[in-house]
């Protein structure tokens, strides 16, 4: 039965577009991702979900402090290893980081790391988060070979990318890839990896990831956060909680 973790950067993003100021009484710029990350531990989710970007186009570094400070539900900060973000991250030590590729013209993130490219600077980072004793998680496609990279580089969880799954226009499509995931679990279960998954999963699709063998939890972001304009934001991720579980 996997768990939840609530991606609430998109409440971030319908943040920056007005830039609200603060007013008389201090209040932050509305919407305010702490107050998502709020309804997100009350309404059953196990984590929530940040992405840090190193342009700081949504979630900023203020928001990542406040969220790990009065949530109290676990805190994973997607990020890639760019120093600027590293060194927040150190400073806000999150109970999780997941390393993922960015490229500041994607709208979101596009496919998963290859492991095999800047596998000394992704091997450094790692051992800094270890140190600290933050759980680690590489975010990448469902393939053997970053899977068996993952366990070299000795990160402790991975999150496969099922953006290839949820762009399938037909059924086979799906199933294909479906069957690719399944096998992916399969292998990162025999090297002790936990697995995790996220990325363009919403209320139609996720059942089926949901219900693989040993899948420990679902990342779920965009398809909550517009689901909430017509249900409210409790209600949105009170049924994704449903429905993954």
């Amino acid at each position: 039965m996997p768990l939840l973790g609530v991606n609430i950067d998109h409440v971030a993003t319908l943040r920056q577009a007005r830039l609200t100021s603060l007013d008389q009484i201090g209040s932050p710029a509305y919407p305010d991702p702490l107050k998502a990350a709020q309804i997100c531990r009350r309404s059953g989710a196990h984590s929530v979900v940040m992405h840090l970007r190193e342009d700081r186009r949504h979630i900023q570094d203020i928001d990542v402090f406040r969220v790990k400070k009065a949530v109290g539900i676990r805190l994973n900060l997607e990020m890639s290893i760019a120093p600027s973000v590293v060194t927040t991250a150190l400073k806000c030590l999150p109970d999780q980081v997941t390393l993922v590729p960015e490229r500041r013209q994607e709208k979101t993130t596009e496919g998963g790391l290859d492991l095999f490219y800047k596998s000394n600077d992704l091997a450094r980072t790692i051992d800094k988060f270890r140190r600290k004793k933050i759980v680690v998680s590489l975010f990448i496609d469902p393939d053997p070979r970053q899977i068996g990279a993952v366990r070299k580089l000795g990160a402790d969880t991975v999150e496969f990318h099922t953006g290839d799954y949820a762009n399938q226009a037909t059924a086979a499509g799906r199933k294909k890839e479906l069957l690719r995931l399944n096998e992916a679990v399969k292998l990162a279960q025999v090297f002790g990896i936990a697995t995790h998954a996220g990325h363009g999963l919403d209320y139609e699709n996720t059942l089926p990831v949901a219900r693989i063998p040993g899948m420990g939890e679902l990342n779920i972001g965009y398809s909550i956060v517009s689901r909430a304009l017509w249900v409210g934001f409790e209600q949105a991720v009170k049924d994704m909680v449903k429905l993954v579980r």
